[in-house]
């Protein structure tokens, strides 16, 4: 997503029956909390992005560091680690708990099949005895893509985005 799409909120599309991307997000939701990663990974066009800033109205996520900022290369290599048998980070796996609300079809391009859609997630994650709680706002920039999308861009704005975390290895 451009980053100017963080300015002001534009009004959202009220034409768009928002159910079809309601269920791909909560989708995206279920393949992340059944670990099935490849598949999450699926998901996201061959030139898309996952992107997870570290300060609030960060514009962009090459002029300073961010939480997570991947391509496809950089999200194969996430999912091998995730899938590795011996990842410390993930011994024992992250439990999660994706829950997607306030679903809103921000644009709509019906006629390039380009559509941004916002909603609310929080995602608990529990592993080693251990408990966190990570919630923000996240924009999917959607393609069109066959009967269904695929995902340009996905940005994930925490509410806590600049407070120390541990480290974090599942995506949000």
């Amino acid at each position: 997503m451009e980053a100017a799409a963080m300015a002001e909120p534009k009004p959202a599309v009220s034409t768009i029956d928002r159910a079809v991307f309601e269920a791909f997000l909560f989708e995206e939701a279920r393949l992340l909390d059944t670990r099935r990663f490849r598949d999450w990974m699926a998901l996201f066009a061959e030139d898309g992005t996952y992107w997870v800033p570290a300060t609030a109205d960060q514009r962009s996520p090459f002029d300073q560091v961010s939480l997570f900022y991947d391509d496809r290369a950089l999200m194969k290599t996430r999912v091998d680690r995730l899938e590795h048998p011996r990842i410390h980070i993930q011994t024992p796996p992250s439990r999660t708990a994706h829950l997607v609300g306030n679903v809103i079809v921000d644009e709509a391009d019906d006629a390039n099949g380009r559509y941004v859609v916002s909603s609310t997630v929080i995602m608990v994650e529990y592993r080693d005895d251990q408990q966190r709680i990570f919630a923000g706002r996240q924009i999917h920039t959607l393609r069109r893509s066959g009967d269904g999308f695929c995902i340009v861009q996905k940005r994930v704005d925490l509410v806590n985005c600049d407070s120390a975390f541990e480290a974090m290895a599942v995506p949000i």
